[in-house]
């Protein structure tokens, strides 16, 4: 070959040479976090047409239709958690009942376990007495709590951490959701600075009320912020289809939300619950995987992991 052709080869090799370089040079692509809120609602013979066994399938099909990498649900029983994770075995639940133990209602964390894994979790009742499992104060009827985890996101190894909720339902009870919302609001303000955080739940009130204000003064409704918005705005619905109120929320502090959208499926007149899902992409900033936690955040954490299997190294 002469030095004139070794010149033109080198020529038109020279883009695809570039181009190489770039693709080798140029960080990973960030993966966008998908988060679902989701009460379930729970087991009961009292739904009859709707009940639980009539309706897994499609919140199965649901699901895996919308993909979250997290879903925090209200009013799941341990029967529900256990036969969505069995139809799909690319999550993992945890979660305590609510009286502590695996009885009763659960504020159950899905995640995937091939996008995330969990550095921390515990729980904390909303009460007088936090650390007591199954503990009711403020006129509560019911123990309310709040599940939580650490996540590190497999993609970018960028950590967030998630609180999960629900608030009570009668009118009379704004005194205990207003408590509930400051001693959740407490607890993340002693979360590191640089942290991200998301809260998901059923708030059982609506945005134009003191306990939104309360929370929104910290963090962001991904709902009102969001540059894409899609579905209705309610969210409660009754297996009616037809939404009164937005008392499904998802809050953050740190992240960027990217879309926002209200989950509609239903087939044949049935819904997946009486509630919506609402999911919520976000774009997360790197955090510190090392940052200390506050005493009772490590405290819970150790014990919630010994509890679950699923938490094991092999299954996180």
């Amino acid at each position: 070959m002469s030095r004139h052709d070794s010149w033109l080869n080198f020529l038109r090799r020279l883009p695809w040479c570039l181009a190489a370089s770039l693709l080798i040079a140029a960080p990973a692509t960030a993966q966008p976090l998908r988060v679902m809120t989701f009460n379930i609602r729970l087991l009961t013979p009292d739904d009859g047409a709707n009940h639980w066994d009539l309706r897994r399938d499609l919140a199965v099909r649901m699901l895996r239709s919308e993909a979250p990498d997290i879903i925090g649900t209200q009013e799941l029983f341990k029967r529900q958690g256990d036969e969505l994770v069995a139809r799909l075995p690319e999550y993992v639940w945890f979660g305590t009942g609510r009286r502590g133990g695996d009885d009763d209602e659960h504020m159950g964390i899905f995640y995937r376990k091939d996008r995330l894994r969990v550095l921390d979790s515990g729980n904390f009742w909303l009460s007088d007495t936090p650390d007591t499992p199954g503990s009711r104060t403020w006129g509560n009827l019911y123990p309310r709590l709040v599940t939580w985890a650490r996540f590190k996101h497999r993609a970018d190894g960028a950590t967030f951490t998630l609180y999960n909720t629900h608030f009570p339902y009668r009118n009379e009870d704004e005194t205990a959701r207003l408590r509930s919302a400051k001693l959740i609001r407490t607890r993340l303000e002693a979360l590191p600075r640089n942290e991200n955080i998301i809260l998901t739940g059923d708030f059982n009130t609506t945005p134009d009320g003191d306990v939104h204000a309360l929370l929104t003064a910290l963090l962001a409704d991904a709902w009102t912020t969001s540059p894409e918005r899609s579905g209705p705005d309610g969210t409660f619905h009754d297996f009616t289809g037809r939404p009164e109120r937005r008392i499904d929320w998802i809050l953050f502090r740190g992240p960027e939300v990217l879309r926002t959208r209200t989950v509609t499926t239903h087939e044949a007149g049935r819904y997946p619950s009486d509630h919506f899902a609402v999911v919520a992409e976000f774009e997360l900033g790197r955090a510190n995987e090392n940052a200390t936690y506050p005493e009772g955040h490590a405290a819970q954490g150790t014990a919630e992991a010994a509890r679950r299997k699923d938490l094991s190294p092999g299954a996180s």
